[in-house]
């Protein structure tokens, strides 16, 4: 596993970090609360938040000895921003090659 990611897309295209990063956008939870479930350990879990945190998709705060980790609106919304603008690029690309003649057809 990386140590470290800074592209948000890159930090979940593996599939127990995208799990982990699922459940942190429904609600916040402690490292041993997301183990549960999940096929890896609770230091794996911790590797995979590193990872997730580094990518700005997760921040966490102390709460007495234990960390509580939650999904981060700015980089969620950075991830979006993403998707939408290759979603806005892809459809006009569309639109020019549906709205070319066909050869032949002049």
């Amino acid at each position: 596993m990386e140590a470290y990611a800074t592209d948000g897309w890159a930090a979940l295209g593996d599939p127990t970090r995208r799990a982990i990063f699922e459940r942190l956008v429904e609600r916040p939870y402690a490292v041993g609360e997301l183990a549960v479930g999940l096929p890896v350990t609770r230091p794996a879990v911790s590797q995979h938040l590193k990872v997730l945190k580094g990518a700005g998709l997760v921040v966490d705060r102390q709460a007495g000895r234990r960390r509580i980790y939650r999904g981060d609106p700015a980089g969620i919304a950075q991830l979006r921003g993403e998707l939408e603008a290759f979603w806005t690029k892809s459809l006009a690309a569309y639109k020019v090659i549906v709205e070319q003649p066909e050869e032949g057809t002049e």
